[in-house]
């Protein structure tokens, strides 16, 4: 081009420079005056420290979006998407740049209830109340604070709160009537609180004498199932509650009741209890470690338990000139044969160290346990074993269930107890001595002990008087 410029004559070299030249200053010249305006009033004045709301092109009709201000730059596509959260009276808005979630707050929700049915889990019943997998699994990330909801029962009940554009921001689950569970959507993500409602503890009495069987009397006195079963085992070291009840029997107990809102809900520990059984009177008082002493301080806890199943029935005694219901020969039965429906859980009776787990013809699946160097309690016709030769095993240890494997004629576990390589009548052997408090716990003890055999005491005569 340089070659060509310089061949051309003058004039003509002056002509082209002075186009350049016009078209250069039409370039930089604006297509209309550009106007500096300074507005000190009106009504399209915008006041200082003054918030106003920009509405999005997504909130406009379609004949606003051209009027729209344009805030928002366009995001690099390496650039993360960056999120913009602003507080109003009303709501929590976190914009992102192409989508709004309104964070209502509850009074503004729309609420729903599902009920939970037999077989559900927690993706049906999201689905069923209009909610993504999405959704459910950012909630069941949150690891711990969420464990409950996959607990839920049927019959159970979960809250779910939506905005207007159908998005869960909370979620309400009663575990039960005091615990409760609550998952909000924050601009953050989903947050999960556990709430548990303070409960107010009364002291209450109750007493009973037998009639029929403990069971009913425990009923007919106003006292939950759950608590008759605590006092038996408070007592099941001393007294055979399926052989030893007899009509006239009576108990004497005082128990904590747990209020809500000046409303009973639930029962909590026994206190304090006295049973009499066949004339024997028997004590047993709630110490701060949570254990039960007699009113002298010696553990209600012995050393072995008296039974080591729950049984239906005695199906054959200790009895050393037993006629054997197979063979139909005089043998000793060394043991007591306590019927029971296949699979009842079998406990190690105290603690020890398992010396056998094996099978045999006679004996069928069996277990033995030395305790120390002086006791050995045997257990045989097992339809599993859960312990193996030379496990360590603790008092009430489950170690296998009732069977009916070996020569036997029906389900039951017959049940040894050997005291220096001897047997001994299970139901009646004598056991080894609890242990007492340390000396340093029982003075203290003693003092609340007093108390609280006065306390039952006053509960006897009044129930006494009541029956006259």
């Amino acid at each position: 081009m340089t070659h060509i410029y310089h061949q051309l004559p003058r004039r003509h070299k002056q002509l082209l420079i002075t186009v350049c030249v016009i078209t250069g200053l039409l370039f930089l010249l604006p297509s209309e005056d550009a106007k500096a305006s300074k507005i000190s009033g009106g009504e399209d004045s915008l006041a200082i420290a003054t918030r106003y709301e920009v509405r999005m092109p997504q909130q406009m009709n379609d004949g606003e979006v051209g009027s729209a201000i344009n805030l928002a730059q366009p995001t690099p596509a390496n650039t993360a998407t960056k999120l913009r959260t602003t507080h109003s009276k009303d709501s929590l808005v976190t914009v992102n740049n192409d989508q709004a979630i309104d964070l209502e707050p509850a009074d503004k929700l729309t609420w729903q209830q599902v009920k939970v049915k037999s077989g559900d889990n927690l993706a049906l019943i999201f689905s069923r109340a209009g909610f993504s997998a999405t959704t459910l699994h950012r909630i069941t990330s949150l690891g711990k604070a969420t464990a409950s909801l996959k607990k839920i029962m049927p019959g159970q009940i979960i809250h779910f709160g939506a905005n207007a554009k159908k998005q869960l921001i909370k979620l309400t689950y009663q575990q039960d009537f005091i615990n409760r569970l609550e998952i909000v959507k924050t601009d953050t993500g989903y947050q999960a609180s556990q709430f548990t409602a303070q409960l107010e503890t009364r002291e209450k009495m109750a007493s009973a004498v037998i009639s029929s069987n403990f069971w009913n009397a425990g009923i007919e006195a106003g006292i939950e199932a759950s608590l008759i079963m605590n006092l038996a085992n408070i007592f099941g070291w001393d007294i055979d509650f399926a052989l030893d009840i007899r009509k006239g029997d009576q108990f004497n107990i005082i128990y904590e009741s747990k209020f809500l809102d000046g409303v009973e809900v639930k029962t909590g520990n026994i206190l304090a209890a006295e049973f009499i059984n066949q004339g024997q009177s028997y004590q047993a008082i709630r110490h701060t470690d949570g254990e039960y002493y007699s009113a002298t301080g010696r553990s209600m806890r012995k050393a072995f338990l008296r039974t080591p199943v729950k049984f239906n029935y005695i199906s054959s005694n200790f009895n050393p000139r037993r006629k054997h219901p197979v063979t139909g020969k005089i043998r000793a039965h060394n043991g007591i044969d306590y019927a029971a429906k296949r699979g009842t859980p079998v406990m190690a009776a105290g603690s020890g160290t398992v010396i056998a787990s094996a099978y045999s013809k006679y004996n069928g699946n069996y277990v033995f346990i030395k305790h120390g160097e002086k006791y050995l309690t045997k257990y045989l016709h097992l339809t599993k074993k859960y312990v193996k030769k030379g496990a360590k095993v603790k008092q009430g240890q489950r170690i296998g269930t009732v069977g009916s494997t070996g020569r036997v004629t029906g389900a039951h576990l017959h049940y040894e107890f050997l005291v220096n390589g001897s047997h001994r009548n299970p139901r009646t052997v004598k056991l080894p001595k609890s242990q007492s408090l340390a000396k340093k716990q029982k003075a203290a003890f003693l003092s609340i002990a007093n108390n609280r055999m006065a306390q039952l005491a006053t509960n006897k005569r009044i129930m006494l008087a009541s029956n006259e």
